[in-house]
């Protein structure tokens, strides 16, 4: 990762500055691409970006419903899809849903997801030794990882603190 940001924001961080910053990622990175973010992909990203807990695609929709914008779930998934292609947003297989990405690193690095049974938090975490690790494994099979994700569920410091 190319950023060092929390794995797990403080509980009290300001999440306005957050999802603003990386809402200007996403617009610039875009532009960078010749990439549109049209209105419905900024608003299902702004809808991830509200928490940093993953939401399913149904959970978007309902609250897309909610803001007074009907979106058909294949529109929902379509703009997925492209927000993931961007590296905008990650899906978490395990939960079935999608997260947004704060993190700025390269496309193809292994990420690892710590999801917190507590809270629901998802922290983003990696290292240049395992990111290192996992492209030597790959290549030492003759592999081309398409998506190299781990996902480690446990308790986050703030829910362990809390107890």
């Amino acid at each position: 990762m190319s950023r060092k940001t929390a794995v797990f924001p403080a509980p009290n961080h300001d999440h306005d500055r957050c999802a603003a910053d990386a809402l200007s990622h996403a617009e610039a990175l875009c532009a960078a691409r010749a990439q549109r973010l049209t209105p419905i992909r900024r608003h299902i990203l702004q809808t991830l970006l509200s928490s940093h807990r993953p939401l399913g695609a149904y959970e978007i929709i309902d609250r897309l419903k909610s803001d007074d914008v009907a979106t058909p779930a294949i529109t929902v998934y379509r703009t997925l899809d492209f927000l993931r292609e961007q590296g905008l947003v990650h899906r978490i297989e395990s939960r079935n849903a999608f997260i947004a990405c704060i993190h700025r690193h390269d496309a193809g690095d292994p990420v690892v997801f710590l999801l917190c049974d507590q809270c629901g938090a998802v922290g983003e975490a990696g290292s240049e030794q395992l990111a290192g690790a996992v492209k030597a494994a790959a290549r030492t099979a003759g592999f081309t990882p398409k998506t190299p994700v781990i996902e480690i569920a446990g308790v986050c410091a703030h829910c362990r603190g809390a107890s």
